[in-house]
């Protein structure tokens, strides 16, 4: 749902929902100061010798220091106020030696190097103010983006490695999006009729997908632990979100329910088709058998939706995503992540322990972000789930 730029696992949040070093982070990628200084002042460094070599190579007869001008501004985009002006200083060197070079330093020219530093200095004092006030506005949006963070993991509830019978390795990742809230979530809840699994896909992004995902999650919690149907859980949601949701507005799910041993059942609306992973690294995808609609059209389906059972042994791994992991665009020629291709020797033998499952999902993102070239364009939930119990 809301973003996190780097692969996250479940953790222990801080009081404020972020980790410290995540809030690190976004308050210094926000306004790109997690990027070194020489790396930031690179352009105004270059456009000040480009200014110099112009106006060395166009000769003495022509005056080009005043172009100098073009440095505070640049630096603006990308500086620190003290580091614009310390930049900003060797313009102004330049431009004396430019003058001089010249011969615009004698003093019937003297109006014109007067000119230009006159300039020079007051472009430099406006464009100081200008990185300041972005700094200022940045600070402010990483605050925001910060909250927004906070608040998507007090939704989730993230779980831990273990739950029940099952060994989880998540990796909640999202696009390079300046609201920094998505729409993917999921959870995993030991029940009295077996641990259950929800993933979904809310359509949109923003505050809407936010509140759409809170009545989703809302309506599972308290449905898994009251129903003893899988069925009887998706019904309800679908009730809460015919109620509390927009018109129009809809979220791909699937449920997933381990209550006996080597079986899984599952429930498909519209989402991502899960894929299990044998011992041999064989990758299977588990089309439903009678696909039905995103949560929230279910008035415009007539029927009813069916479950369907899958075996699931312990050394089998499930694979659930998101839209935004099968839809991902290679970096060159655009063709979609194919990861019922890929994820089979990815995750092979990743049943073995919590730390070859951790391990098995960092595979399987790397991979992702390989084939975008290191970008995601949508938010992306990647959850490989595996048996403890031997069954």
């Amino acid at each position: 749902m809301f973003p996190i730029r780097r692969a996250q696992s479940p953790s222990e949040p801080t009081v404020t929902g972020l980790l410290p070093t995540r809030r690190r982070g976004a308050l210094l990628a926000v306004d790109l100061l997690d990027i070194p200084f020489w790396r930031r002042a690179t352009p105004a460094l270059l456009a000040i010798l480009l200014v110099a070599l112009t106006d060395l190579l166009s000769g003495r007869d022509r005056y080009l220091a005043p172009l100098m001008t073009v440095v505070p501004s640049i630096a603006a985009l990308t500086l620190r106020p003290l580091e614009l002006l310390g930049v900003s200083s060797l313009g102004f060197l330049a431009v004396f030696g430019l003058s001089h070079y010249d011969e615009v330093d004698s003093v019937n020219d003297a109006r014109f190097l007067w000119g230009a530093m006159v300039s020079y200095l007051l472009l430099t004092a406006f464009s100081a103010w200008v990185a300041r006030i972005r700094m200022r506005r940045a600070a402010a949006f990483a605050a925001v983006s910060s909250v927004a963070e906070a608040a998507q993991r007090a939704l989730l509830r993230l779980p831990g490695p273990v739950v029940g019978p099952l060994r989880l390795a998540v990796r909640y990742v999202s696009a390079a999006d300046a609201s920094r809230i998505g729409g993917d979530l999921y959870s995993v809840l030991e029940t009295p009729h077996g641990t259950r699994v929800a993933v979904g896909d809310v359509r949109g992004k923003g505050l809407g997908a936010v509140q759409t995902a809170a009545v989703v999650l809302g309506a599972f919690r308290e449905a898994a632990y009251d129903e003893a149907g899988l069925r009887g859980v998706a019904a309800r949601i679908e009730a809460s979100v015919e109620r509390h949701v927009p018109d129009g507005e809809f979220t791909t799910a699937l449920f997933a329910e381990f209550s006996r041993p080597g079986v899984v059942e599952l429930l498909q609306y519209g989402h991502v088709p899960p894929i299990r992973v044998d011992p041999d690294g064989g990758a299977h995808v588990l089309d439903a058998p009678d696909p039905w609609v995103p949560l929230g059209l279910g008035r415009l389906a007539a029927g009813e939706p069916s479950s369907w059972d899958q075996p699931f042994g312990p050394e089998d791994v499930l694979v659930l995503c998101t839209d935004g992991v099968v839809e991902a665009r290679h970096r060159r020629g655009g063709e979609f992540y194919p990861l019922a291709e890929r994820v089979g020797p990815l995750v092979r033998d990743a049943a073995r322990s919590s730390a070859e499952l951790e391990a098995a999902v960092g595979r399987v993102y790397a991979d992702l972000l390989a084939h975008t070239g290191g970008e995601l364009r949508d938010d992306a939930l990647l959850l490989l789930i595996t048996r403890t119990d031997g069954g």
